[in-house]
């Protein structure tokens, strides 16, 4: 591929993912209304936040498989065009049970663009250069996660003219920290729009990246297509990544699934206030992500990275658990975000590095690892601030603890500094 073409397809995969991430920060500040409005507790908010990446864990290795297969772009299709149908459902949810099954829905269906959308970068990007790629895809997700919460927060007071019979299809409820109506519907549509845009830009502009005679065509045993294959992930070659990949989607699914009923029960936050809160964390996302990480990985190596990440998180997670007054929770959350950032783009790139058999399979078990910590981590977390408002903090501070010392075990002690793009983890080999 030619490299005006590889900008051209690196643009459009980018905007795919600012849309993906738009639709899941869109819902981060609206739950806590939803649970509200539909008279539901803790630990529902948590399983609304959980259900649209357990059903990521699930079918992104089988988006993997299948783009190894048939190729790349037909999945990426299938995961935008998929994505805008579930978010239409989820605004015009009536009830509870509608609106959990629109949000499963939409784990499926949009599960299929992030784990090829990063086996499309591989097939493009030089092995030297494939940690610069990943962040780059890492920085448009980070676009997305600075949007989306923002918009979720502001269009709900939006008032737009719409026809009397959609009006009861419609949920509005009261701001109970400003006594304002505002609408939970209207982001998921605007959300669903900017991916109806996308399909015709796919479409015409997006090449397809890997051709006929690299894919793999033989038939994988369905029996083995999902669970047995991710635990079989475990036991290859990148399976310490894989599981440090889950440990640290976990954490931060405590942080992200609490944050908005934290900030509204404590400090009297509503949407807008946590809508730009979640957009000063995904504005930390896209300057790491975008600018810092690749000289920051050619000096220091993706171990050192994933170490001094750790490190950061986890006294952001302290002060979160700690520092009882609104500007506490602001600046705890910002510094455990600029550790955050560095951790996933890091293990991502060595999960590629060592992948031994397709990209997309290792991309998909990769994001299956953190689909399922985000999975798990909002059911804890929910359930976890029914029993004490700050547990999931505390939990999430000791989770990315045990990670940094299970990084100091089991990685070279100080190979980064010697070979910065190389991957070496101790007892792999």
């Amino acid at each position: 591929m030619k490299s005006e073409q590889q900008k051209t397809s690196k643009i459009i995969l980018a905007a795919s993912l600012v849309i993906v991430m738009l639709g899941f920060g869109i819902a981060i500040p609206l739950m806590p209304f939803y649970i509200i409005h539909f008279k539901a507790s803790g630990s529902a908010l948590g399983l609304m936040m959980s259900l649209y990446s357990l059903m990521q864990f699930l079918f992104a290795p089988m988006w993997g498989r299948l783009s190894d297969r048939i190729g790349r772009k037909p999945v990426i299709l299938i995961g935008i065009g998929g994505y805008f149908l579930a978010f239409i459902l989820q605004g015009l949810s009536q009830n509870l049970f509608e609106f959990t099954f629109s949000r499963t829905l939409a784990g499926i269906l949009s599960s299929a663009t992030l784990p090829t959308a990063m086996a499309y970068v591989a097939d493009i990007t030089p092995l030297e250069d494939r940690s610069k790629g990943v962040g780059l895809m890492g920085a448009a997700m980070g676009i997305g996660m600075i949007f989306g919460p923002m918009l979720g927060g502001l269009l709900t007071g939006l008032a737009l003219p719409m026809p009397e019979w959609i009006r009861p299809l419609l949920q509005v409820t009261t701001d109970v920290s400003t006594g304002k109506l505002i609408n939970l519907s209207i982001p998921f549509f605007a959300s669903a729009l900017l991916a109806l845009l996308a399909v015709p830009f796919i479409m015409v502009f997006l090449p397809e990246s890997l051709p006929p005679q690299n894919r793999k065509h033989e038939k994988v045993d369905r029996r083995t297509s999902r669970l047995t294959l991710l635990f079989a992930g475990l036991k290859g070659p990148s399976g310490f990544l894989l599981a440090l990949a889950f440990l640290l989607a976990f954490a931060l699914a405590n942080m992200e699934s609490v944050l908005a009923l934290y900030g509204g029960q404590h400090f009297s936050m509503g949407p807008s206030e946590i809508g730009l809160l979640m957009g000063g964390l995904g504005i930390i996302s896209v300057i790491e992500q975008g600018a810092a990480i690749g000289p920051l990985t050619r000096k220091f190596g993706e171990i050192r990275i994933i170490q001094g990440g750790l490190l950061v998180s986890v006294i952001g997670f302290l002060g979160m658990a700690l520092l009882k007054f609104k500007a506490g929770l602001v600046i705890s959350s910002l510094v455990f975000n600029m550790g955050n950032v560095l951790l996933a783009p890091s293990v991502t790139s060595l999960v590629s590095k060592r992948a031994k058999s397709g990209q997309g399979e290792a991309m998909g078990l990769n994001n299956s690892f953190q689909a399922l910590g985000r999975g798990i981590g909002p059911l804890w977390a929910g359930f976890a601030y029914d029993l004490y408002s700050t547990l999931s903090f505390w939990s999430g501070a000791l989770i990315q603890l045990v990670a940094l010392i299970l990084t100091l075990k089991f990685f070279t002690d100080s190979f980064s500094e010697r070979i910065p793009n190389s991957v070496q983890v101790v007892g792999e080999d």
